[in-house]
């Protein structure tokens, strides 16, 4: 084959490749056409939960801060659900919202609660190293569930990062009960144990079903405790 023909096969090889990256490129949707999607926007939602829980934790209303963390786990539960109920959902919509929901997970349920300890800890030292095991252990657990997900048989290893919310503001309810000392030793032991927890080699259940009116009432009922009561 002539040195001439090499070049102009090497050429329309060039031409083919650079034509189907434009085209590749020109079909690609934006990135704010995912947020025209409700679950993805429930999903937002929930990181503003997230985030105010952490500006109250650094303003130390712990009890709004956890209220705040609530209602994201409320919204992270229910985002699902109407994803599921949506027709017409494109596969990069439904890839992004997965993706999107990890990294919003991470920020309500592995930061908001470290920030909350570091902040009742008075930002010591000493209180870091819980802290930052509870936000390494979301990421460990949220890279691993992004590649094997939910098992066939429903189960999922390790516990769930939601329930360290859920645990977190059943015991902010003991806060006045207990000496400052005991709570914050309490406080401090659930999150180290849900950390280790989140990562350990068990199974467990998804919680799916009955659940989901377990939790409502749980987030309405805490919501109520904290605002009317507490």
């Amino acid at each position: 084959m002539s040195s001439s023909r090499k070049k102009l096969q090497r050429g329309s090889r060039k031409l083919d490749i650079t034509h189907t990256t434009a085209n590749r490129k020109n079909n690609e949707p934006s990135i704010l056409s995912f947020m025209k999607d409700v679950p993805n926007m429930m999903t937002l939602a929930g990181l503003c939960c997230g985030v105010i829980g952490i500006y109250l934790a650094l303003l130390a209303n712990f009890q709004m801060a956890v209220v705040a963390m609530l209602w994201a786990v409320l919204l992270d539960w229910y985002d699902g659900v109407v994803a599921r109920r949506t027709q017409g959902r494109s596969d990069a919509c439904k890839t992004f919202g997965a993706n999107m929901d990890a990294f919003v997970d991470l920020i309500t349920m592995g930061v908001c609660p470290a920030i909350i300890l570091l902040s009742y800890g008075g930002y010591s030292l000493w209180f870091f190293p819980g802290a930052l095991l509870l936000i390494a252990s979301g990421v460990v657990r949220f890279s691993y569930f992004n590649i094997f997900r939910v098992d066939d048989d429903g189960t999922i290893k390790g516990l769930s990062m939601d329930v360290v919310a859920l645990v977190v503001a059943l015991v902010f309810v003991l806060e006045g009960i207990l000496s400052h000392n005991v709570f914050v030793a309490l406080l401090y032991s659930v999150i180290v144990v849900l950390s280790f927890l989140h990562v350990a080699p068990f199974r467990m259940h998804k919680m799916v079903g009955h659940w989901y009116h377990v939790i409502t009432v749980y987030i309405l009922l805490m919501t109520i405790a904290y605002v009317f009561v507490l």
